[in-house]
């Protein structure tokens, strides 16, 4: 009897479940026949759904675009003061590990360039009486000692003193060795000099001006060194780099050439804020619940009480739990048809909204002003004017695409004062709304000085080889990277006669030839 039961139980949830989508079939079919009461409660139903999500202060602009407060734009809250100290401690240890590179690189440069002109002068200063007139010899080479240093004067600070792109975990080796490189060379051009020079005090004074040349053009072919080893090497595409964003698996491809696991990291995240679109969470938290509420089992309530929980009975759950979620794409794809219907809805009536919005507007010429005179004013005044006409539609447009938290009225307003001033059309004023763009284009708070971290199983300041993986995290998502080498690639070559281009023309009856 227990058996009959739950059999018969399955065939009514089973029953049930044809009837569901037979019906979610033939709404399917008619919905391009829907009238205007199905897109109200369509409405309806959107507008519930973007309640229960979590809502900053500035998402209702839609409704409240005709008022301009009179707030300044300078005030600062407490919250403000409590994250900016707390930004301020938190760079103390990388301000600090960057200013001491920095320092000793100046020391070194202050070195350097001063250790040639000490070698002229201290002769002149400590035995001048002694020394032997060399005359137009010594001052062609002061001539080219003094060219040779502006040249190595301008080579070194285009090459080295350069704003910092990024804060590194690890040294650049490269550059550590050329500094110690360069420190060894003057500490032994400085031993020579005070061993042979000032100790014997020399009176040749042609050689030692001519002693203090070569150490000048010793250092200009170190800084030759520097540019090969820091720019020129790493020019030739080497590697095949893959980075993939953990969350929606967007990837990019770039090739890079000999470069150390962290500059190929910084080189990767300086190309991520241009190429990968900007990280929405929102959408994979829609995803994330629809596909829990369509995973989800069977409520079952036994109305004979716990105690007759039969194991027939328990079968029958499980099996009505499995056909659940075999039919369960089947409601994931009318939903989806539903989104997109009502995306595409609520885009045409956006661009209705601005293009009768911008019919308003239209740049004034002194013909034109004599001709209609009317009513002055500059972009920002204009773009204020024209705004809360569209504002309703594309608050709408921008919560239903989840693109709401990314776009203020403020930002807004600045990029159509920005249009109006460069007299754009409104598709353009559009494009950064319906076609989501990288992360550079939105407000800097969104991704200026963001912290990443390095993880690697190799040491960062290894090179790139076939087959290293590493990731790059952050606080909401994390890039995956993956080096592969590019193939040798050899070509070879064919040799075709130009007598060979000949040809016979076949005729047949049968074709129209």
């Amino acid at each position: 009897m227990v058996q009959v039961k739950s059999r018969l139980e399955a065939a009514l949830i089973r029953r049930d479940e044809l009837n569901r989508e037979s019906g979610k079939e033939r709404q399917l079919d008619r919905m391009p026949e829907l009238g205007r009461e199905t897109d109200i409660e369509m409405e309806r139903e959107t507008e519930r759904e973007l309640d229960m999500e979590p809502k900053s202060t500035d998402d209702n602009w839609g409704e409240t675009t005709t008022a301009v407060t009179g707030t300044s734009e300078h005030s600062i809250s407490q919250e403000d003061i409590v994250r900016i100290s707390k930004d301020m401690e938190d760079s103390v240890g990388l301000d600090c590990k960057r200013y001491l590179g920095l320092t000793v690189a100046a020391v070194l440069g202050l070195l350097v360039f001063l250790t040639p002109i000490a070698f002229l002068i201290l002769p002149q200063v400590l035995w001048r009486d002694k020394l032997e007139p060399c005359g137009t010899a010594c001052e062609g080479l002061f001539i080219s000692v003094a060219f040779k240093l502006l040249i190595l004067l301008l080579g070194t600070w285009a090459l080295f003193f350069r704003p910092p792109r990024a804060g590194m975990p690890r040294v650049f080796v490269f550059r550590v060795l050329l500094m110690v490189l360069i420190f060894l060379f003057v500490v032994s051009y400085w031993l020579f000099y005070g061993v042979r020079i000032l100790e014997t005090k020399d009176s040749n004074y042609q050689g030692i001006v001519q002693y203090a040349v070569s150490l000048v053009d010793a250092l200009l072919f170190i800084h030759y060194l520097a540019i090969v080893l820091l720019e020129m090497r790493q020019l030739q595409p080497v590697f095949s780099i893959k980075a993939t964003r953990s969350t929606d698996g967007e990837s990019h491809f770039y090739s890079l050439g000999h470069l150390s696991i962290q500059r190929a990291a910084l080189v990767i995240l300086e190309n991520y804020y241009k190429d990968f679109s900007v990280h929405n969470p929102a959408l994979l938290t829609a995803s994330k619940s629809r596909a829990a509420k369509h995973m989800a089992g069977l409520k079952v309530y036994n109305v004979d009480g716990p105690e007759n929980n039969a194991p027939g009975q328990s079968r029958a759950m499980i099996t009505a739990a499995a056909r659940r979620r075999d039919n369960s794409h089947n409601d994931l794809y009318y939903e989806e048809a539903d989104h997109d219907r009502r995306v595409k809805k609520r885009k045409s009536r956006l661009v209705v909204a601005v293009e009768e919005a911008f019919t308003h507007i239209k740049r004034m010429q002194d013909e034109e002003q004599k001709k209609a005179p009317g009513e002055v004013m500059d972009p920002r005044e204009a773009a204020q004017a024209i705004f809360p006409s569209m504002a309703r539609a594309l608050q709408k447009y921008l919560r239903t695409t989840r693109q709401h938290q990314y776009h203020t009225m403020e930002s807004i307003q600045q990029h159509l004062a920005f249009c109006i001033t460069n007299n754009m059309t409104p598709k353009a004023f559009l494009e950064s709304y319906l076609n989501p763009g990288p992360t550079l284009q939105y407000s800097q708070d969104r991704w200026f000085a963001r912290q990443w971290t390095l993880v690697s199983e190799k040491a960062v300041t290894n090179g790139l080889n076939d087959g290293v993986v590493f990731v790059l995290k952050c606080t909401d998502f994390s890039l995956v990277v993956t080096v592969k080498k590019i193939p040798f690639i050899k070509l070879s070559e064919e040799f075709i006669d130009p007598k060979s281009h000949k040809f016979v023309l076949r005729l047949q009856s049968e074709t129209s030839v």
